[in-house]
């Protein structure tokens, strides 16, 4: 799974980067040709967001991580204790990882749409990331590619969720709750939207960490070109 996910987010970075050929290596003022700051700043992407993506693809990359742990929507967590006391504990407990599990999976999916992205960005904007803050790629990512990867992830989402249980079982405990006597606000059992919110959110905070450890630590720099576009000064 690993070998054939690094060939998909590379392929557009082989192919951009013969596209990129068809210029002229004009110098960017300190050394560095077009080209190569093209090149630099596709690599140091790819290289991201496979291990985005990987770090969070895999059991436990959500339930495991109480930083991206998906809990329960906050409208619902409001009840959750009373879900608790009644003696529901076991099942919100199985709710959340089902919940967990369908991002875990859904997230595997994302690496055509980074692909995507990758062999659109342009010269220019390649060059402007590397000029601009410590999370330009990661800003620059968020703005073309935000709505098209809600969109083509939604789906996704929704059938990793129906095939780990999750989707019913959230659907049973929230049923279970709007039926007490007791209940005026209804909850929404819809879950896929606000796991996609959180898979997508969790995936652009994975990218912004790879974009600022590519920046700041040459330990990271793994490759002459990463280390030449990415150790000049730029202004």
């Amino acid at each position: 799974m690993i070998k054939k996910l690094w060939l998909l987010l590379a392929l557009p970075f082989f192919i951009s980067g013969c596209e990129l050929m068809q210029h002229l290596p004009a110098a960017t003022g300190n050394g560095i040709t077009e080209q190569e700051a093209g090149m630099g700043i596709k690599e140091a992407l790819g290289q991201g967001l496979t291990r985005a993506v990987l770090q969070l693809n895999k059991t436990d990359g959500f339930f495991g991580n109480s930083f991206y742990k998906v809990l329960l929507p906050p409208d619902v967590q409001k009840v959750e204790n009373t879900m608790r006391t009644i003696g529901l504990g076991k099942t919100v407990d199985k709710a959340i990882l089902q919940i967990n599990r369908g991002a875990e999976d859904a997230v595997g999916y994302a690496a055509p749409i980074f692909t995507n992205a990758i062999k659109q960005m342009t010269i220019t904007d390649a060059i402007n990331i590397i000029r601009g803050p410590k999370d330009g790629a990661t800003n620059y990512f968020k703005q073309k590619t935000t709505a098209a990867l809600i969109n083509a992830f939604t789906p996704v989402v929704k059938s990793s969720l129906d095939k780990v249980d999750a989707t019913r079982l959230y659907g049973d405990l929230i049923t279970t709750y709007n039926n007490f006597p007791t209940t005026r606000n209804k909850m929404n059992p819809d879950l896929t939207s606000y796991v996609v919110g959180k898979a997508v959110d969790a995936l652009f905070d994975q990218i912004a960490k790879e974009e600022l450890e590519i920046r700041e630590n040459p330990v990271k720099r793994t490759t002459e070109l990463l280390k030449k576009v990415f150790g000049a000064t730029w202004n």
